[in-house]
Order: C-alpha cells, then sequence, then structure tokens
C-alpha cells in the first residue's frame, strides 16, 4: 500500500508508441511534479561534490604548507647548529698556519734519497712509503696537476678520504701544516713542505668525458690511470676514492662556480708529503679538467720519496688541534 501510494505521488504512466506491433504500450516515468525536485538534487549533489573536492584541495594546500613550513624550520635549525659548531671548530684550529717554504728552501741530503722517478705527462705512478718517510712530488716547469689517492698497506679497505680531510679543518684548502686523513678517521699523510698552497679537494681528477669534452676525443685521464694503478695491486673500480690533485690553484668564485687561478701556479714548486702509516699511493700525471690550458697543461713531474726528519714534539701538523691530535692518537695506535 505505502509502494503504491510512493509510485501515485513521484511516478505517472505514459503511452509509448512500440514500433515494433505498432501498438502503444504503458510505461511509469517520473511526475512532472518530481522532475524539478529530481534536477534540483542532482544540481545540489553536484554542488556539494564540487564543494567537498574544493574543500580536499584546499586542505591538501594547507597541509603542504605546513610541511613546507616545517621543512623551513628544521633546515634554519640545522643552518644555526652547524655555524655554532663550525665557530667552536675554527675557534679550536690554528690562528696562522706555518709560512710556505721558499722555492730553494728543504733541499733534501743525498743519503735520504730513498728513490727518485720522473713521470711523463700523461702516465701514473704507484708508491710505497713506510711510516715517517715522506714523497716529494715536483713541478719543475709548473704546468702540471698531479692527483693522487691512496690506501693504507695492510688493509687498502682504509682508503683517502677528501671529506673528511675537509670537515675535521674546516676547511677545503691544503698547505703547509695541513693533514690529508683516511675514511676511518686516521692520518694518512702530513704536509710538511709546501711552496704552494694551491691544491684542491673539491672537483677531482680528468676522466674520459672530461678529456673528450676538451679535446673532442678520448684521451688519457687520471680515473683511468687510477684504474690502471689499482689493478695492479688487485683492486677494482669501487676501491677507486676521490682524489686530492696538487699543484690545481681552484678556489670558489662568489657565484659558486669554480674558478681555476693559473696565477698561482710557479715553475719548481714541491709539496712533500710525510707518511703516518705504511702505505700505496697512486699518481696520475695529467691536466686538470678545469685548467683552460687543456692539453698544453702538460709536462713531466718528479717523484723523491726520502727520509725527513722525525717529527718534533712540536710538529705543527700534529698539533694543529684537538681533533687532529685525536686522529694522531688514532693513528699512532696501529703501531704501538
Amino acid at each position: 500500500m505505502a509502494l503504491a501510494v510512493m509510485l501515485s505521488i513521484f511516478m505517472e504512466v505514459g503511452l509509448v508508441p512500440d514500433h515494433g506491433t505498432g501498438h502503444y504500450r504503458a510505461e511509469l516515468r517520473p511526475a512532472r511534479s518530481a522532475r524539478p525536485a529530481a534536477m534540483a538534487a542532482r544540481r545540489d549533489g553536484t554542488v556539494r561534490a564540487r564543494h567537498c573536492r574544493d574543500r580536499t584541495i584546499a586542505v591538501g594546500q594547507s597541509e603542504g604548507s605546513m610541511v613546507a613550513s616545517r621543512r623551513a624550520e628544521i633546515a634554519a635549525a640545522n643552518r644555526r647548529r652547524y655555524e655554532t659548531l663550525r665557530a667552536a671548530g675554527q675557534e679550536a684550529m690554528p690562528k696562522a698556519l706555518p709560512a710556505p717554504t721558499a722555492l730553494d728552501g728543504a733541499s733534501i741530503a743525498s743519503d735520504a734519497v730513498i728513490s727518485r722517478e720522473e713521470v711523463p705527462s700523461g702516465w701514473y705512478d704507484t708508491v710505497r712509503l713506510r711510516r715517517g718517510e715522506a714523497l716529494r712530488i715536483v713541478d719543475p716547469l709548473g704546468r702540471s696537476s698531479v692527483s693522487l689517492i691512496g690506501w693504507r698497506a695492510d688493509d687498502p679497505s682504509e682508503r683517502i678520504s677528501c671529506a673528511d680531510t675537509a670537515k675535521v679543518q674546516w676547511s677545503a684548502a691544503l698547505s703547509k701544516g695541513r693533514v690529508i686523513l683516511t675514511d676511518m678517521g686516521r692520518v694518512m699523510l702530513s704536509l710538511i713542505e709546501d711552496t704552494s698552497g694551491a691544491h684542491d679537494l673539491l672537483a677531482g681528477g680528468s676522466t674520459a668525458a672530461s678529456t673528450r669534452t676538451a679535446l673532442g676525443e678520448p684521451s688519457r685521464n687520471s680515473h683511468d690511470n687510477f684504474l690502471l694503478a689499482a689493478a695492479k695491486l688487485g683492486l677494482g673500480l669501487r676501491d677507486i676514492p676521490s682524489c686530492v690533485s696538487f699543484f690545481a690553484p681552484v678556489s670558489i668564485a662568489t657565484d659558486g662556480r669554480f674558478a681555476w687561478t693559473g696565477g698561482r701556479k710557479r715553475s719548481g714548486d714541491f709539496v712533500d708529503l710525510r707518511a703516518e702509516m705504511d702505505l700505496v699511493v697512486a699518481l696520475s700525471n695529467c691536466p686538470h679538467p678545469l685548467d683552460p690550458a687543456g692539453p698544453a697543461a702538460g709536462g713531466p713531474v718528479t717523484l723523491v720519496r726520502h727520509r725527513p726528519p722525525p717529527a718534533a714534539t712540536d710538529d705543527p701538523c700534529r698539533t694543529m688541534s684537538p681533533e687532529i691530535a685525536r686522529a694522531f692518537q688514532f693513528t699512532d695506535r696501529l703501531y704501538t
């Protein structure tokens, strides 16, 4: 009975022609009085759906703004923490490093020389150093850049770390009095003499891609030289860390780009690296990828392995900062 009442209110009977038989047939359809209500209901539903969708978008945008705001707060807090740590770290660093070595200074006694090698432009060499020995790298013509990587002799899984070298010393600038660290926080090499102070921890050495860009075709490069040197030691691609490049005057311009300061290169520049552990180094004598001189930048370099005087108690490398002193203590434990 209730169903019949609802049908009588909302539905009406109409006659519809049946083209198949030629007769008319009855059909229920919405009453005329109900159609505007139905259309209004549909319109209301559309409006509600649109309202819900707009509200969802608005809520999403609000949540996105909250996330972005929170990230900005975290970044600002991290920056403040970094500045605090940097101020404390730099306060513990020496106010002045030792003066650069004179070009005619720090001569090596003939009886202290262990070996001497000349590395032509584009080639490489590997050198084993015992703790306390030193390697002098000389740029006779003032045109070369020498890239270096190294491994601890008895455990090559420990290798040079340019990132830790810059981080612990709060500086990417290498010069006399600085040290080069391993990825285990030990001291690998100390710069006990240095006439240049123009060395690169950031850009890295040349690759096949960089030489192709410079020359239009692949050429000998530091990455391939390191692969060859590593293979002779039973090592592979995964054992090659980032390199430090000597006689490579790379700086950071005001716009944040790398800049090459060629005026800082001089004929006869040299750097002495004292080994603080038994190690193996690979050196590649290839033009630096940022050197605008390109292939013309090549020239031979001389490697002199020698015995320097023992480190004094006030050795500037060992006493640079409390953190570096701890790194030396950590290194010394290997030999005590």
